[in-house]
């Protein structure tokens, strides 16, 4: 199954989908799937779209809870790192790296 016809089955099953969650979603589904040609099962594709909806959401969720950390670490100007703004950092690296790992089926480095 290409992107493309995953993309197309995607739409017709879930028509509130906007063009770019569909996209993204395509490409994630595609990504995991061990066998794509199992994706030609309704049921099979659903539980993948949900799987791959749940871990978009939540590195989603970590990503915007990470940036906040950092803009309230960037906005009191220079200064000497804390134990506590190392362990921020530390953090939205390791998020970083689970996006990356999401997208590319690739282990990543942190």
């Amino acid at each position: 199954m290409t992107c493309h016809e995953l993309a197309n089955r995607l739409a017709s099953l879930r028509p509130e989908l906007q063009a770019v969650e569909v996209a993204r979603l395509s490409l994630l589904i595609l990504i995991q799937a061990e066998d794509a040609g199992k994706l030609d099962d309704d049921e099979v594709l659903l539980k993948a779209w949900k799987n791959a909806s749940f871990r978009l959401e939540a590195a989603a969720d970590q990503h915007a809870a990470v940036a906040e950390e950092l803009e309230q670490m960037c906005s009191s100007g220079p200064v000497a790192f804390t134990p506590d703004q190392l362990w921020i950092l530390l953090r939205a690296v390791k998020v970083q790296s689970q996006i990356l790992e999401l997208y590319t089926d690739q282990p990543a480095l942190a």
